[in-house]
């Protein structure tokens, strides 16, 4: 049965693989591709390809920008779960909408989901979740602020998972001088995971030191994992080839968004 969801900002909608997504009325944009569905973007686009390079750690520290309905955090505790992976995951994750997260409760998640139900209750109520595999540090306000206190905190990053809504609706997330202050909370041997594959979201990624891959996979359109250094799972993207065959585009910047 269908929870009530929608409201004033946000309303509920399937997906093609048969979970629910949303849509804000504030950002003109669904929080998932729809074709790709919901549960198969949070998997295939973020979760999979950086916890199979990351599987092996004792201990790792995922930065989730953004929140939204909590997908891509669930998602990893299911397939760290699925997968019996013995790693300690601490995630930190901003979310600028607070309605939306108190409405969360009432949001139909997969049922891949159910045995989290317990720790989604909790970061509603309490902003937080813990035991003893699992850190989850849930901020309500704004994530370009947040970046800054972790900076603070000297907090590093073994995962970063960018999910913002797209450049074209929210742009600040998006910027040059945004993906710095990513790059100096990425470990060296960090990954960052992302849907996008517009070219300003890769140079402004390759201008902080990142290298570009295209992260493929069956019924999933093509979408991105930035690393310091190199792997080797992945196809690279020439970004030199590129930058020549876009002469004038510049990435995006705070100054000119």
């Amino acid at each position: 049965m269908v929870k009530k969801f929608d409201d004033a900002l946000h309303s509920l909608t399937l997906s093609e693989d048969g979970s629910y997504t949303a849509y804000s009325k504030e950002y003109d944009e669904h929080y998932h591709s729809t074709k790709d569905g919901a549960l198969h973007e949070s998997l295939l686009k973020h979760v999979i390809p950086a916890l199979e390079l990351k599987k092996e750690f004792v201990e790792i520290n995922i930065l989730d920008i953004c929140f939204g309905l909590g997908f891509n955090t669930l998602a990893t505790l299911y397939y760290a779960h699925k997968k019996k992976i013995q790693t300690k995951i601490n995630i930190y994750s901003p979310e600028l909408d607070a309605q939306l997260v108190n409405s969360l409760v009432h949001f139909t998640y997969p049922k891949e989901f159910n045995h989290l139900r317990v720790v989604m209750e909790s970061l509603v109520e309490k902003g937080s979740y813990e035991d003893s595999s699992i850190s989850i540090e849930l901020y309500l306000g704004d994530a370009r602020v947040y970046l800054k206190k972790l900076m603070e905190k000297q907090i590093k990053f073994d995962i970063v998972y960018q999910d913002a809504f797209s450049p074209s609706t929210n742009p600040i997330l998006w910027t040059k001088e945004y993906f710095k202050d990513i790059a100096s909370l990425v470990k060296e041997d960090g990954v960052v995971t992302t849907y996008s594959i517009a070219f300003k979201t890769r140079l402004a990624l390759y201008e902080n030191g990142f290298h570009l891959y295209i992260n493929s996979a069956e019924e999933m359109r093509d979408a991105t994992v930035a690393s310091k250094t190199q792997l080797v799972d992945f196809e690279l993207v020439d970004m030199p080839h590129k930058i020549k065959c876009n002469k004038g585009i510049v990435a995006l910047s705070d100054a000119t968004i």
